[in-house]
């Protein structure tokens, strides 16, 4: 991991900086804050930003590849692009993490390599960017971590919907969704399962299929499709 300081690793990729504070403060946890009572804020404002701008810079540019995709596929690929794993995957890959100030337990603790710390102090980074110096900087960013054309991106073969919800919901509320069988009818050699997927005691959707998996995939789609609208 390299040792330069942040600023000299936003020169190295020419990036403009404007103000100095609001770019460190992406990378302050707050465990860091605790620790430090004359550092008054932590990245959480920044990532609320950063969510944002991520979701909208990804959007654009789904909707703008050729071949077009459709809402579902655009909606599919987006939230595996801007899921907990994913982000975490992009702080790693530009060595951002080594920049992040945390409490001297969340360090002992492996914190720093976190996914979700990591993925949060993403977030923060990319709305303190966007912030300073607009869109063009989150296209030099996000665009050296990002290929819209690899397979690895962007496969439109087989969706697991189940692991699609329960990333969104978890990115959201840190739950677990569960499924269950309402009803199952027609003969044991041709059977059809109705499927519920539940978070608490709200039902997100309902799916049917000749098989317990698929009708579980069917009410995840459901779900998933409706909450990310």
């Amino acid at each position: 991991m390299s040792t330069v300081d942040l600023f000299e690793w936003m020169k190295q990729r020419d990036l403009p900086v404007h103000n100095r504070k609001l770019i460190e403060r992406a990378f302050i946890h707050s465990s860091y804050v605790n620790e430090h009572k004359n550092t008054q804020f932590d990245n959480e404002r920044l990532e609320f930003m950063g969510d944002a701008v991520l979701q909208f810079w990804i959007s654009v540019k789904l909707y703008q590849l050729q071949p077009t995709l459709d809402e579902g596929q655009m909606t599919v690929y987006r939230a595996s692009m801007v899921c907990e794993k994913a982000l975490a995957k992009y702080g790693k890959e530009l060595e951002l993490n080594q920049f992040l100030k945390l409490g001297i337990g969340e360090e002992k603790n492996g914190g720093r390599q976190r996914d979700s710390i990591v993925a949060d102090m993403m977030e923060a980074f990319l709305g303190a960017l966007y912030l300073d110096s607009g869109l063009g900087s989150i296209q030099k960013i996000l665009g050296s971590v990002i290929d819209f054309h690899s397979e690895a991106e962007i496969n439109p073969i087989q969706v697991d919907y189940k692991t699609q919800l329960q990333e969104f919901v978890q990115a959201d509320r840190r739950q677990s969704v569960r499924y269950e069988v309402l009803h199952v009818s027609g003969p044991s050699n041709l059977p059809e399962f109705e499927v519920a997927v539940k978070l608490d005691d709200i039902t997100l959707g309902v799916g049917k299929g000749n098989s317990k998996k698929k009708a579980e995939q069917a009410a995840a789609q459901q779900a998933f499709e409706k909450l990310v609208k």
